[in-house]
């Protein structure tokens, strides 16, 4: 597991989503996983539903396409199946790629909306300055990354 994916895990489970990462799914027949989903977000009260696949890797738009395509297959496959078994299978799934750059002239991987990671870092962060100091209002201690974000920006008892 990733730093970047810890902290994308927590974001959403401080969000109020219920969060599944790194999940095997596939079973093959002769032992091992057909594909592993990095992180699965559901939030109960809206029926937001993510698949999310951070990267950080430096391969070819063709190959990124194809690795892609193919986690993201297998998601469609196996999250009703195997993971959130409970919800309708026509429930809509968003699907996420964050990557290290998001190009102008590219918003879409594999059916996926591309962020970069700065743009979801300047969510986390806008969401963490709104929340307050950590005096008032602190982010829960088992988001560790969280807690140490609004430290950084919000200070204890004053803005930093």
């Amino acid at each position: 597991m990733s730093h970047l994916e810890d902290l994308i895990a927590e974001y959403y489970d401080w969000r109020g989503y219920v969060v599944k990462r790194n999940i095997k799914v596939g079973r093959l027949p002769r032992g091992g996983w057909e594909m592993e989903l990095d992180i699965l977000a559901y939030h109960p009260h809206s029926s937001h539903l993510l698949h999310i696949e951070p990267s950080i890797d430096a391969h070819s738009w063709k190959r990124r396409e194809d690795r892609f395509a193919k986690k993201f297959r297998a998601g469609k496959k196996y999250i009703f199946e195997n993971v959130f078994t409970w919800l309708p299978k026509n429930t809509y799934i968003e699907r996420v790629a964050i990557l290290v750059s998001h190009p102008k002239n590219r918003d879409v991987l594999a059916g996926a909306h591309i962020r970069s990671i700065d743009e979801f870092m300047s969510e986390v962060r806008t969401e963490i300055e709104n929340w307050g100091i950590v005096a008032k209002k602190a982010i829960p201690e088992q988001y560790r990354h969280l807690r140490t974000i609004q430290l950084v920006h919000n200070g204890y008892y004053r803005v930093v």
